[in-house]
């Protein structure tokens, strides 16, 4: 059940700054994910759909009902993919976890080599390596196993019903964002208020998200605004060649 050497086990030397921007990465990435993707999908349905109707009250009427249910479709979808992936990682996690338990009982040398060869491929030698395992299995046999050969640290297990409710919080700040610019705005200039916003707040969601990740901020910041603008002028176009049609 050897494993090659875990990515986590690679930061175990790194400061406690660097340590920290690897923890957030987790989180932010849901956090990001969800935001952005609740910015672009309500965003892109309201300008596809003020594209293909004339203003007024009836085109407002239009857009905020069908800004409400991406808002909403968009959040359950968000929280339910979220619950069914996360929960796959930890029936995998658990899977592992149990089948190493079983292995320290049926075969503690053999871990205790397994462990000691980890880190001899680390370069440790292969006195100090042996030492060190002993005394890690001593303490806590199953956590030294979960991190050192699994990368499943204990204290950072999958938690389904937690990523879920994240993930579904972060897209609804996001939508809600372009949403509520439709009860600002005079019907004629929706569109480029929207789009306007929109970009914006992308903007600033990818340069706190680099900034927070430790990443190139300028960088970050112009990828989320072009797929962004590329998503609101692709049902911009879409809109207008449907409302034209009908």
């Amino acid at each position: 059940m050897a494993r090659a050497i875990s990515s986590h086990g690679a930061s175990d030397g790194a400061s406690d700054g660097e340590r920290h921007v690897v923890d957030r990465i987790g989180w932010l990435r849901a956090a990001v994910l969800g935001a952005n993707d609740g910015i672009v999908s309500t965003a892109s349905l309201i300008i596809g759909v003020a594209a293909a109707s004339a203003p007024g009250a009836n085109q407002t009427t239009a857009i905020v009902i069908a800004g409400t249910a991406g808002l909403v479709a968009g959040a359950m979808s968000m929280a339910a993919g979220e619950y069914v992936s996360v929960s796959a990682q930890a029936d995998t996690e658990n899977a592992e976890l149990a089948r190493e338990r079983r292995e320290l009982v049926d075969d503690p040398g053999g871990e205790l080599a397994e462990l000691a060869a980890i880190y001899v491929a680390r370069g440790v030698d292969e006195a100090t390596a042996t030492t060190v395992a002993a005394q890690l299995m001593a303490k806590d046999a199953l956590g030294a196993h979960a991190r050192d050969e699994l990368d499943i640290p204990l204290g950072a297990r999958a938690r389904p019903v937690q990523a879920a409710f994240a993930s579904a919080a972060s897209f609804t700040v996001g939508a809600a964002l372009p949403l509520l610019t439709v009860f600002v705005v005079p019907a004629g200039l929706l569109v480029w208020a929207v789009g306007i916003g929109s970009l914006l707040f992308l903007a600033l969601l990818g340069a706190i998200g680099a900034k927070t990740g430790g990443a190139i901020v300028w960088r970050g910041t112009v990828r989320v605004t072009f797929w962004g603008a590329f998503a609101m002028a692709a049902t911009a176009a879409i809109g207008t060649l449907i409302g034209g049609a009908v």
